[in-house]
């Protein structure tokens, strides 16, 4: 998703996580919250759309009846420590999701998080917003997927407790995923795309 300025158009600077979420639940677009400051965000391009279609339908047959299940950018995420309300492209929990005061709304435990990139958003997405992720203690791994190019970059926890980058950039890489026991091939994750597409012809 892209990430406008602070949506002033609600008349004041700072508002609390109540306030927020009273005028999200209202309102017909979606907005990040984080320290008082609401976000507008605006709707993506058709290959991001493309990207993030590709990796809801592959995750959610290769997860089909084991613990982990895969969810659009529908659902909203909690980061407590930080106050960051958040749509990431997909969230995939496992086990049983936990929601913020059990609402169903805002959820506090993903085990991984997936952005598909956009000009305007990529440097947050790689910088302030991984350091925000990194507060949740359940996340293990965080893809960032360049819809424009092929190029996707894995950050997962290693043994140390240490996050660790891994980066594809060839379509015949694959993408492991050991959290959650899943691989994907680059191929599939780019099918039907512009990046895709030049490299066949």
């Amino acid at each position: 998703m892209e990430i406008n300025e602070p949506a002033v158009a609600y008349g004041k600077q700072k508002y609390t996580i109540e306030e927020y979420l009273e005028m999200e639940a209202a309102a017909t677009e979606k907005h990040e919250y984080y320290q008082g400051e609401i976000f507008a965000m605006s709707g993506p391009k058709f290959q991001h759309v493309k990207v993030c279609m590709n990796l809801s339908y592959r995750l959610s047959a290769k997860l089909s009846g084991k613990p982990c299940q895969p969810l659009n950018n529908d659902m909203r995420v909690h980061i407590e420590k930080n106050t960051l309300f958040t749509y990431p492209d997909i969230s995939i929990v496992c086990d049983d999701p936990l929601f913020l005061n059990d609402d169903e709304w805002n959820l506090l435990n993903p085990t991984v998080i997936f952005e598909v990139l956009s000009p305007s958003t990529k440097n947050y997405d790689r910088g302030e917003k991984f350091r925000l992720y990194r507060d949740i203690p359940t996340l293990k791994e965080y893809v960032l997927v360049d819809p424009e190019a092929i190029l996707i970059e894995a950050y997962a926890i290693n043994k140390q407790n240490l996050w660790e980058l891994k980066e594809y950039k060839n379509i015949d890489e694959t993408l492991q995923l050991n959290s959650i026991g899943v691989s994907l091939e680059l191929k599939e994750i780019y099918e039907r795309t512009k990046v895709a597409e030049t490299l066949n012809h």
